[in-house]
């Protein structure tokens, strides 16, 4: 547990203190607004953050994933060939770029926005040992009337310090007022569609 202001003036984040903030128990004292998560294991894409910094308008994060020989997606995807599947990596861009987002002091939840692009030059294979997340965070925007901002960022994964895949441009949203916390009740929030202003 670490108070709001130790939080947003971490350089780095252990496993432990990631799934706190993946539960909403990693700050003692937060703001109004601070409704982010990142999604648990076992869809939590990534172990730890060994860098997080910004330039102001940017930034970088860096971020590690430990291979688990008997890791959910290595038992279904797919059976006699099992490989991780790319999109997962995509999705570890988006969590970290969300975390990014909160982490520079953003209020509300995350959602993945999209990217301008994804290449993928190799594969992650049940005896690989780790993956390393680089993101080049572009810019962060605040919209002053909304409160949400978005992030763009440039995210290369690597499996065992080997380039597999580039994701140009990627962007999360953070919004005020989206979380659905009644689940599984029917209310205001339970229906998705187009996020509105």
């Amino acid at each position: 547990m670490m108070t709001y202001k130790e939080f947003i003036g971490r350089s780095s984040f252990c496993f432990e203190e990631i799934l706190a903030f993946s539960y909403g128990t990693a700050v003692t004292d937060p703001p109004p607004f601070f409704d982010a998560r990142l999604p648990a294991p076992p869809f939590l894409m990534f172990d730890r953050i060994t860098l997080i910094e910004t330039d102001g308008k940017g930034g970088k994060m860096v971020a590690e994933l430990d291979i688990r020989l008997d890791a959910w997606y290595f038992q279904c995807h797919m059976p006699g060939d099992p490989v991780q599947p790319g999109c997962l990596g995509v999705d570890a861009i988006w969590q970290l770029l969300g975390f990014y987002c909160v982490w520079r002091e953003s209020q509300g939840a995350g959602r993945a926005l999209g990217c301008a692009g994804i290449s993928f030059r190799g594969q992650i294979r049940p005896y690989n040992k780790m993956v390393r997340y680089e993101i080049d965070v572009r810019r962060l925007l605040r919209l002053k009337e909304s409160g949400s901002s978005v992030v763009v960022g440039d995210g290369r994964i690597y499996v065992d310090n080997e380039l597999i895949a580039t994701v140009e441009q990627a962007r999360v949203g953070v919004f005020k007022d989206i979380i659905y916390r009644d689940y599984p009740r029917k209310s205001k929030n339970s229906i998705g569609g187009i996020l509105q202003r």
